[in-house]
């Protein structure tokens, strides 16, 4: 067989050598930082950038050609100590930045990413990130999601957060946030404002009159330390989905309260609300609604016959004042 000539030769790697070159070398330079911070042995200079693990190029995303890095994604990697890089900050076509499930990330949320314009998600979940949420995060006003549950973060919730034109998800379940959840969340745009996720905190205080003004998808105030009136939340002509205040001190009295007709969540439990339960939640369409529960309140009178009330069984209702009437005894 004759001998292959050297030029046929690199026509033939030619494909190779574009591929490995298919990465911004600006972008390439942060992620080598990345790279260095957590020691990944499997980001090698024998592939381009572009195809790296957890590294996407989209070409869709504007002005990005298919050679600028628009996601990171590192997620289920207990080898990855210390905190997250400024370098992610050098990322300018950046849409997406999910850090998941890293036990040992630890430290404060760098500013650097303030410099990330195009952001609209950041995912920061099932970590051990720390220190107050920066209030920085107001500056880019791209992101559409925050999500920095399961994590330590403590202190109070920035009120600027309120200032992000096209948030549709605030997510600061299972922290350690003190204080009071602040009456600027009332500004929020009241037919779309964003899904409102609390859960298992330290929050405390009455809830601010204003947040009656936003039409919720969702808000979910469970297990805090929230006192007083949240009856405004309520109303039947609103598109809430879900309403979570369970495990909480609210006191007020839920005979005044109408239900959104769209409730697929409505849950009270261990609160101090007082009254009966209206007939009208009965009005609520019965086809997915899989949570009603006003255990361990202050309620009394007859529970209302309907096709709501009905689907539920003691464990909804038991451990109130004087609540009577199926499935609790008869009045």
């Amino acid at each position: 067989m004759a001998a292959m000539h050297p030029s046929f030769l690199i026509l033939l790697l030619l494909p190779l050598l574009i591929t490995a070159d298919k990465c911004n070398k600006d972008d390439k330079r942060a992620l080598i930082s990345i790279k260095s911070a957590y020691n990944f042995t499997h980001w090698t200079s024998a592939t381009a950038c572009c195809d790296w693990g957890g590294v996407e190029c989209d070409p869709t995303v504007p002005g990005s050609d298919g050679s600028r890095v628009t996601g990171l994604f590192v997620i289920t990697d207990s080898t990855i100590t210390g905190p997250i890089p400024s370098a992610v900050g050098d990322l300018p076509f950046l849409t997406s930045l999910r850090f998941h499930k890293l036990p040992n990330l630890t430290g404060n949320i760098p500013s650097s990413i303030t410099r990330l314009t195009r952001l609209s998600i950041l995912l920061l979940s099932w970590n051990s990130l720390s220190g107050p949420i920066p209030s920085f995060l107001s500056q880019i006003p791209s992101l559409t999601d925050i999500d920095l549950s399961f994590n330590q973060f403590s202190g109070s919730i920035p009120p600027e957060l309120a200032k992000l034109p096209s948030i549709q998800q605030l997510d600061f379940s299972r922290n350690r946030l003190t204080g009071s959840i602040p009456a600027e969340f009332g500004n929020f745009t009241k037919s779309s404002p964003p899904d409102l996720i609390l859960n298992h905190n330290s929050l405390s205080g009455d809830l601010p009159v204003s947040l009656g003004v936003p039409e919720w998808g969702k808000i979910d105030l469970s297990r805090n330390n929230l006192t007083g009136d949240a009856s405004f939340l309520f109303g039947a002509g609103k598109s809430t989905r879900t309403i979570d205040l369970s495990r909480n001190e609210f006191a007020f009295d839920l005979s005044r309260v109408t239900f959104p007709v769209n409730s697929t969540v409505v849950d009270l439990n261990h609160n101090k609300i007082t009254g009966s339960i209206p007939a009208q939640i009965n009005q609520v369409d019965p086809t997915y609604f899989p949570v009603f529960n006003v255990s361990y309140n202050r309620l009394c009178g007859e529970i209302p016959a309907g096709p709501i009330t009905a689907k539920f069984g003691v464990d909804s209702y038991f451990h109130n004042k004087c609540l009577c009437g199926s499935p609790l005894p008869p009045c």
